[in-house]
């Protein structure tokens, strides 16, 4: 057996038992007996804390009616309550009820990581497999996916993803993806079908804040500019015939009702208007992989920023205050 092989056993051994299957259940009203419940579906999630603070992706417990349960390795089941949804990287804290001395999983750094490093995944395959277990590594990173909708979801688009060939599955998603050191980097959130070994896992980075405002205000607190937007790149660039190759291009889906700027946001606030280019963001351009959602993510409701725009080919600063996502 090889030193790596050891590794990774070692890591999967200590982290499996913070791992959950979140059970997924409903009022069932064709059944006529005391228990009227059957499981509709399922996911993954992993402590973070002794007290039972556990994440997950949002789409797994997006379902307000539904009835959530977390399985343990060992077999043991414990009602868990929604904390708080994330409505813009599919990420929820849920919490344990009854949880003490529960073990769990250390956070680590999701801004350093490398393109080939090695990652593990551990998660509730296809929702019958408990803990499965697969290891691969970094594939890409920053990535940008569009998820599809559902009665229960809006698609959107979820950026700054870490790519990896670590295979994740349907029911993967909510479980941990782990480093070396057994830290978690990443949450398993979205499978490509019809791909071979190219799946997504959002920034643990991304999780970190939402923690900090359950822990404070006790609920997610989320800082919104309030803009539909497509990056700037040399193909935009030459089809639409723009005067630069980098920025944040604000321009509205051809959906009806849809707006660029939504009214009373901190866009509309500042004065950004349809058809203005965001070049900046806090002094930070929008180009080189930096993408817009990732610098407003860093700010706080109430912040002051500085945005850079190109309008009418003139550059123009614009100061407001950030707002809370409504």
């Amino acid at each position: 057996m090889t030193e790596e092989e050891k590794l990774v056993i070692e890591i999967v051994k200590k982290a499996s038992p913070a791992v959950v299957n979140i059970i997924i259940s409903q009022e069932d009203k064709k059944i006529f007996k005391k228990d009227k419940e059957r499981v509709v579906g399922g996911g993954s999630g992993f402590i973070i804390s002794n007290d039972g603070l556990i994440l997950t992706n949002r789409h797994v417990v997006s379902d307000e009616k539904a009835k959530y349960t977390a399985e343990t390795q060992a077999g043991k089941r414990y009602p868990i309550t929604i904390i708080g949804r994330d409505q813009i990287n599919d990420i929820a804290i849920l919490k344990i009820n009854s949880g003490n001395d529960l073990p769990f999983l250390e956070l680590g750094n999701s801004e350093n990581l490398h393109i080939g490093q090695t990652v593990i995944t551990i998660g509730n395959a296809l929702s019958q497999f408990h803990n499965s277990v697969s290891k691969g590594i970094t594939s890409g990173l920053l990535r940008v996916v569009s998820t599809e909708g559902s009665d229960d979801e809006v698609a959107q688009n979820l950026r700054g993803l870490i790519q990896t060939d670590a295979a994740i599955n349907p029911g993967n998603s909510g479980g941990p993806m782990l480093n070396t050191e057994g830290k978690v980097i990443g949450i398993n959130a979205v499978v490509v079908h019809g791909a071979q070994n190219i799946s997504f896992a959002i920034p643990i980075s991304n999780a970190k804040k939402d923690i900090e405002d359950i822990k404070k205000f006790g609920k997610i607190i989320q800082p919104s500019l309030g803009v539909r937007y497509v990056v700037v790149n040399d193909e935009f660039q030459k089809k639409y015939n723009l005067p630069i190759n980098y920025g944040a291009w604000i321009i509205k889906e051809h959906l009806p009702h849809d707006l660029a700027v939504t009214k009373g946001s901190t866009a509309d606030k500042a004065g950004i208007k349809e058809d203005d280019i965001i070049l900046e963001f806090n002094n930070t351009a929008i180009k080189d992989g930096v993408g817009l959602d990732q610098l407003v993510a860093k700010t706080n409701v109430g912040d002051i920023i500085s945005i850079k725009i190109l309008r009418d080919k003139k550059e123009k600063i614009l100061k407001t205050k950030m707002l809370e996502r409504k």
